[in-house]
């Protein structure tokens, strides 16, 4: 029986690569949060507003 170990490190990707990754990652984010808590459908507002209080996350 054979194994084979795949590692992926951090640093083996450029910093353009990191920088890109956190972006996109902020971007998705931001609009995630940005889209819950100004959708027009109350439903999906409260329930993000639920979740952020259940979090810990205070809002107002």
């Amino acid at each position: 029986m054979s194994t084979t170990t795949v590692s992926s490190s951090l640093s083996s990707l450029s910093l353009s690569q990191r920088l890109m990754a956190g972006l996109l990652a902020l971007f998705l984010g931001t609009t995630l949060l940005v889209g819950t808590g100004f959708a027009g459908d109350y439903r999906l507002h409260n329930g993000a507003h639920d979740t952020r209080h259940a979090m810990g996350f205070p809002c107002h």
